[in-house]
C-alpha cells in the first residue's frame, strides 16, 4: 500500500460523518465534488474521497479539498482497504476496454472486484451506479421506459449490463444494507466539458445520415447529470433504474444541425445509411445504428429532479 493510503476505513461508525466515495474521479465526479463540498444545507461538512490509482493525482485531489485513496480496479488487492471506508459510493468508472476477441469480454470485472472490496466490511448506504442507455441497443426510435429489457449489441453494452446485474443483486441481498441504482445516461454534453460539444466534428465535417435513415438520439447536461447522480444517492429507491435524459427529442442530424446554426459553423453533409457504413469508423457507426427516445419522467418525479437545461439548445447556449 503506498505511503498515502488513507486510514479512514479504521474510523469507528459513530464516529464517521456522512463519507462519499467517488470511484472514476473525471468530469463528471469532479463537478459532484464541488457540489458535495459546497453543501451549507448539511448537518456538519461531507467528506468526499476520490479513488485513483495514479499516485501522482494526489496533491492535485487534497487540493481540492478531497480525501484521495490508492486504488486499481483491474488489481482487486488494491481495493481491500475500501471496507467501510464511505458511507456512499458513487461508481463512475467505465468497464476496461475489451473487444468480443477478448477472454470474459460480456463481463465487466471493474464492478466486480469494488462489490467483492464493499462486502468485506460495513456496506456504504448507498451505491449509485452510472451505466448506459446503449444497454437497450436499437428500439426502432420507440419511446422506451426502465422497464424495457435490456438487449445489448456492443461488447461494452454487455459489460454495462453485467456490473448493473451485480449491483442491483448485491442490493438485493442486503450487502449490509446497501440501497442501489442504477443511472441509464445518454449522451453528456456541456460547453465546459473537454469533448462535450459537436463543434470539433462540425469543423471536420464530418457527415450525418440523411433524414430517413437517422436515428434518435439522447442527451444530458454535465451539471444536470451530476445532480441526478446526488439524487439519486440520498433519494434512490432500493435496486432502482433512473433514465437521466433530458427532455431533447431529436434525431442525431437535427442535432448537429441544431449546434451549427449555433455556432455559425456550416450543416454537416447528409449521407445514406449504405454510404455510412462504407465510409465511417466502426465506432461512430455503432451510435448511428441505434434509435430510442428515452422516458425520463422517474428521474423528475420519483427523484423531484428539475433540469437546468430541459433541452440541448439550452444547454448549448450556455
Amino acid at each position: 500500500m503506498p505511503s498515502n493510503q488513507s486510514p479512514l476505513g479504521a474510523l469507528p461508525a459513530r464516529f464517521r460523518r456522512e463519507r462519499v466515495l467517488i470511484v472514476g474521479y473525471g468530469d463528471i465526479g469532479r463537478r459532484i465534488a464541488r457540489r458535495l463540498l459546497g453543501d451549507t444545507s448539511a448537518r456538519q461538512p461531507i467528506g468526499v474521497l476520490a479513488l485513483s490509482r495514479d499516485e501522482t493525482r494526489m496533491p492535485g485531489l487534497r487540493m481540492q479539498a478531497l480525501h484521495p485513496l490508492w486504488g486499481d480496479l483491474d488489481q482487486p488487492k488494491s481495493l481491500r482497504r475500501l471496507a467501510g471506508v464511505a458511507t456512499r459510493v458513487l461508481y463512475l468508472a467505465p468497464p476496461a476496454n475489451l473487444g468480443e476477441d477478448d477472454d470474459g469480454w460480456k463481463r465487466d470485472d471493474r464492478s466486480s472486484a469494488l462489490l467483492m472490496a464493499l462486502r468485506r466490511g460495513r456496506g456504504p448506504r448507498s451505491l449509485v451506479y452510472a451505466s448506459t442507455s446503449g444497454v437497450y441497443g436499437d428500439c426502432r426510435g420507440q419511446w422506451v421506459d426502465e422497464t424495457r429489457s435490456p438487449a445489448p449489441t456492443t461488447a461494452r453494452a454487455w459489460r454495462r449490463v453485467h456490473a448493473e446485474q451485480g449491483m442491483r443483486s448485491a442490493g438485493r441481498q442486503g450487502l449490509q444494507g446497501m440501497r442501489v441504482s442504477i443511472l441509464r445516461i445518454p449522451g453528456i454534453y456541456a460547453p465546459d466539458r473537454e469533448g462535450g460539444t459537436p463543434r470539433a466534428r462540425l469543423l471536420r465535417g464530418t457527415a450525418v445520415l440523411q433524414p430517413e435513415d437517422d436515428v434518435y438520439t439522447n442527451h444530458i447536461h454535465a451539471e444536470d447529470l451530476a445532480r441526478a447522480c446526488l439524487k439519486a444517492l440520498w433519494h434512490g429507491r432500493p435496486q432502482r433504474i433512473y433514465h437521466a435524459s433530458d427532455d431533447s427529442q431529436l434525431k442525431m442530424g437535427d442535432y448537429f444541425d441544431l449546434a451549427a446554426d449555433l455556432y455559425g459553423l456550416p450543416r454537416p453533409p447528409r449521407i445514406s445509411r449504405e454510404q455510412a457504413a462504407a465510409d465511417l469508423p466502426a465506432t461512430l457507426l455503432s451510435f448511428m445504428s441505434e434509435s430510442r427516445r428515452l422516458r425520463n419522467q422517474r428521474l423528475k418525479l420519483e427523484l423531484g429532479l428539475k433540469l437546468i437545461y430541459p433541452t440541448v439548445e439550452q444547454g448549448l447556449r450556455s
